[in-house]
């Protein structure tokens, strides 16, 4: 019987520890696939973040260090110069990349530098509760928002693909998402190309995946995929939203 399909070789046994629906696990996939494709494994380092991926390091068979939250992009920043052949990644969350770290990103953005960051956008807090995060949906209920965000008193979500296409020193940035088997392919494609643009020496690559919280959302995972399709990527378009890797050839 031939194989058809099987565990990428970066990713470990561990038992993952998401919740049901949760595309976390589709993500660490994709990255894995990325890593195997690449034969990057033996010099590859990520950057786990504070949040519902904090045990990444669990997860990934490559070298793996913890950051204090938001600090990924710093941390990442540190392992490349010091060791420039190394493949150097940051795993980060809405909460970690988008609120506390937001100048790290801005920053490693405007640098330049030549790492890879994976950026899940699931619209909430997961790990501590389903608190409002920078990117929740105008009117979206959250544990702190239990009348839905109003944009009028705390202001509108961030959008990080478009923002960042504003810093000079990005070079790639694409939005896609994993809520269907299209967007899962568009997306293992992504975030190849953001690995293939560090091993190349392109520069600042970011992929940012619009993702799914059930739990926290209140909903079955099926309802929360659909949830995905009709709220968040009309807020969030998919698409790549700068790509300079020709001009800095």
């Amino acid at each position: 019987m031939s194989i058809v399909f099987q565990k990428p070789h970066a990713l470990t046994d561990a038992p993952m520890h998401y919740c049901p629906g949760c595309t976390h696990g589709i993500i660490h996939r994709l990255v894995a696939e990325a890593i195997d494709t690449l034969g990057i494994e033996g010099r590859t380092v990520g950057i786990a973040p504070v949040g519902c991926a904090v045990m990444a390091y669990n997860y990934f068979a490559c070298d793996m260090i913890e950051a204090a939250h938001g600090r990924a992009p710093a941390v990442a920043t540190g392992c490349k110069r010091a060791n420039p052949d190394n493949i150097v990644f940051t795993y980060q969350g809405d909460g970690d990349l988008a609120s506390i770290g937001m100048a790290e990103i801005v920053h490693a953005a405007a640098r330049r530098e030549n790492i890879t960051v994976i950026f899940v956008n699931n619209a909430i807090y997961g790990m501590t509760g389903g608190q409002m995060a920078p990117t929740s949906l105008p009117g979206q209920v959250t544990q702190t928002s239990p009348y839905g965000r109003d944009v009028k008193t705390v202001g509108f979500p961030v959008k990080v693909c478009e923002l960042l296409s504003q810093v000079d020193g990005a070079v790639y940035l694409e939005r896609v998402a994993v809520n269907n088997v299209k967007n899962v392919k568009k997306a293992k494609k992504a975030i190849e190309t953001a690995f293939r643009n560090q091993v190349e020496g392109k520069g600042f690559s970011l992929i940012e995946v619009v993702s799914s919280c059930p739990t926290n959302w209140g909903m079955t995972p099926q309802k929360a995929l659909e949830w995905v399709d009709t709220a968040m990527i009309p807020y969030y378009p998919l698409g790549v939203y700068k790509d300079l890797t020709k001009e800095v050839e």
